[in-house]
């Protein structure tokens, strides 16, 4: 029988490598150069060893593409559907190892990492299920005995760029429509979570999708995002990431005339109304500020609270948040899990110190790094709460992407609204009363793309769109079935049967 140490030093030896799949096999990268995956909970974990692919990897992936977009674009749309189908089952057979294996690739808790799993479950059925309604539209033309009508048609290669924090469900929202649209496509997944991707496009492979239909690729996006992004035969890029990253991406593709869809930051913001369930808009609040550990573009990193109610707010809050329990999102106890990687955690710890210097705010709770004992090798932060912060602090401007959220007073419902409109990202709000009214006037005034009643600024549905204004993205909605206006292009179709030349604006029509 090994001791506890022999165990572990064989599964350091134990490795398992993890190819790209391009054209329908599984290769190494042409670099030879390897990345390791490891879990942000436990660094000596590595979860696997995948490809540090770069410029030549991009071009055979984007090669394999273009030859299988003529039959994939030929195929019926109906046919691609039931692929797609067959795809959700193998996501739903497989979906509690998937979640094991999210969970230890980017540490959110498994109830979390099952919810990814499922949302992509989600995605895929629905979407599938549009198949059969890629839905054009005919109209009255303006000449006798023409018929004039309109027809999607999918744009040709797409790019897709992930990132870590929904490791499935983002790839799913990217792939899915895409697919079911005729076009073939490149993914390029988070280099954090590179096994959920790679788990997702295994299930397309065992699906029956064809050879080069889908193609994935690992490393760093600093390596192969710019090939990608500037390869003149990719025609579209779905980006989910960064703003700043967002802006090269949409300058790259002005200049080469793609189209592209943009998902970026978010500063979302609850108001909590002197009328409303405390307990619940505190129970909303802890969700929405420290689920995935505050890793969301949606997260509540504000709470804008009416003043009335506002002693007691935070008295609650703080009270819960204290009793949160971090650790190793494989621990089904575990309710916050760590934070991606290092330099994620620094630039938390950064914006913590920053709040700590703002003119009046105070730090209610949180605030540190845990290093003792299970937490030593992860990075972990303590849920993290502000107080009395004032709407122009930067921990209330700028996005944190942690566990951290900010408490901000405030008297009257313009006022509030004033101070969730405040800032330059538009995804995501939420109130927080039981009066009708104010829930009405707040959804017309609230100038995000997703607003929620008495719920927090997270937990989005498939069949409704996903997407911000300002600073969030570029115009663009992922989910719902508006996704299919970025993956198709709309074809006007014109039947002339008079016999003769008509011309539209000119003729005069006898009648």
């Amino acid at each position: 029988m090994p001791t506890a140490k022999q165990a572990k030093a064989k599964k350091k030896t134990a490795t398992k490598t993890y190819n790209n799949y391009i054209g329908g096999e599984w290769v190494k990268s042409s670099s030879g150069e390897w990345f390791d995956n490891v879990n942000p909970a436990d660094t000596s974990d590595i979860v696997g060893r995948f490809p540090k692919s770069n410029s030549d990897d991009v071009n055979a992936a984007v090669e394999a593409a273009k030859n299988a977009a003529t039959k994939w674009r030929r195929t019926p749309a109906p046919k691609r559907a039931e692929l797609l189908f067959t795809l959700g089952e193998i996501l739903r057979e497989n979906k509690e190892e998937f979640t094991r294996e999210m969970t230890r690739e980017m540490g959110k808790v498994l109830k979390e990492a099952g919810g990814d799993v499922q949302e992509a479950i989600d995605c895929t059925y629905y979407t599938a299920g549009e198949g059969r309604r890629l839905h054009g539209f005919t109209t009255p033309a303006e000449m006798p005995n023409k018929f004039a009508m309109c027809v999607r048609q999918p744009v040709g290669i797409c790019g897709l760029i992930t990132p870590f924090n929904f490791p499935m469900a983002i790839p799913s929202w990217k792939l899915i429509p895409a697919l079911v649209c005729g076009n073939t496509v490149v993914i390029k997944s988070g280099e954090d979570v590179p096994l959920s991707a790679l788990n997702l496009v295994k299930a397309c492979e065992k699906a029956g999708i064809p050879k080069g239909v889908v193609n994935l690729i690992n490393g760093h996006g600093s390596d192969i995002g710019p090939t990608l992004v500037g390869h003149p035969d990719v025609r579209l890029i779905s980006f989910t990431g960064s703003t700043n990253t967002g802006r090269i991406i949409a300058e790259q593709c002005a200049r080469d005339n793609k189209i592209v869809s943009l998902e970026m930051g978010g500063k979302n913001a609850i108001i909590v109304m002197d009328d409303a369930h405390i307990d619940n808009a505190v129970e909303g609040s802890l969700w929405g500020a420290f689920g995935t550990s505050g890793q969301r573009c949606t997260a509540s990193s504000r709470l804008v609270v009416h003043k009335k109610i506002y002693k007691k707010f935070v008295e609650r809050l703080v009270e819960k948040v204290k009793t949160l329990r971090v650790g190793n999102g494989l621990d089904a106890r575990t309710e916050v899990g760590p934070v991606i990687h290092e330099d994620a955690m620094n630039n938390i710890l950064r914006y913590i110190e920053i709040g700590q210097k703002e003119d009046k705010a105070k730090l209610a709770c949180g605030g540190n790094r845990l290093t003792k004992g299970d937490y030593s090798k992860g990075w972990f932060i303590e849920p993290t709460v502000f107080s009395d912060v004032a709407p122009n602090h930067r921990i209330a401007q700028e996005e944190i992407f942690g566990p951290v959220t900010s408490v901000i007073p405030f008297s009257t419902l313009d006022e509030a609204i004033e101070i969730v409109n405040g800032v330059k990202y538009g995804l995501s709000s939420a109130i927080y009363t039981q009066d009708v009214n104010q829930s009405f006037y707040a959804m017309q005034e609230l100038y995000t793309g997703i607003c929620y009643v008495n719920s927090a600024t997270i937990g989005a549905e498939v069949h409704l769109p996903f997407g911000g204004t300002k600073g969030t993205g570029n115009g663009h909605r992922e989910a719902g079935t508006q996704v299919l206006d970025i993956f198709t292009e709309w074809k006007s179709l014109y039947v002339d049967y008079s016999g003769k030349l008509q011309k539209a604006q000119i003729d005069e029509v006898e009648i």
